[in-house]
């Protein structure tokens, strides 16, 4: 990875990490919702996508950042592009489906655009410019699905005992499992398509790299 990369890299790592910090302080700071008191309500905060694919962003940066040489296996390269992937999910889920559905106010409002709109941009423009290259093949990008699949039967799984559904699209109890199945069905088609794309782009991008080397 290029020095500017690398800064690129680091300025991403610091704004996720300010999202999930101000988002602890937000969501301590809380009552309302399914779970109104601590230490529950911080806990829960661990459940969502938008959660995960951060930290998944951010702790696979920082590797890059402070590790930037070290060779790299399928584990790490497949959990690179999940979070590339699953942050770019995250940014075009949220602001086309549920950006509208919350009231925001003070910290909220800066969490929210850290999380949601800034680390998806710097996330995806990172990959984009920056790779690194030739980390991907067909076989890490049919991988990456299980991360998010896993997320899906585990979400499921726990609403059933606890009730807890992160986001409305996947409420069993208000949609039924016909209509939250057909859900998440969409977003996995989607998430393949990126995968496919981010595949047959990687390729292309290191061609051209080599072609100019």
């Amino acid at each position: 990875m290029t020095r500017t990369g690398r800064i690129w890299a680091a300025v991403t790592v610091a704004v996720v990490a300010a999202g999930l910090l101000l988002q602890v302080v937000v969501t301590a700071r809380g009552h309302e919702g399914f779970y109104p008191d601590n230490p529950e309500r911080v806990l829960n905060m661990f459940a969502y996508f938008t959660i995960q694919s951060n930290l998944l962003l951010g702790i696979t940066l920082l590797m890059l950042v402070l590790q930037p040489d070290r060779p790299r296996g399928a584990v790490f390269n497949t959990l690179r592009l999940n979070g590339v992937l699953c942050i770019a999910v995250t940014g075009i889920v949220y602001n086309t489906v549920l950006a509208g559905l919350y009231d925001l106010k003070g910290l909220a409002v800066v969490t929210d655009f850290l999380l949601h709109t800034a680390s998806p941009i710097l996330g995806v423009l990172g990959w984009l410019l920056f790779g690194p290259r030739g980390a991907i093949d067909w076989r890490i990008a049919g991988w990456s699905i299980a991360y998010p699949l896993l997320w899906v039967v585990f979400t499921l799984v726990r609403g059933e005992f606890v009730g807890f559904y992160p986001y409305p699209f996947m409420d069993v109890g208000e949609h039924g499992y016909p209509r939250v199945l057909l859900n998440c069905l969409l977003i996995a088609v989607l998430f393949l398509a990126l995968a496919a794309g981010a595949t047959t782009l990687d390729r292309r991008l290191r061609r051209k790299t080599t072609v100019e080397r």
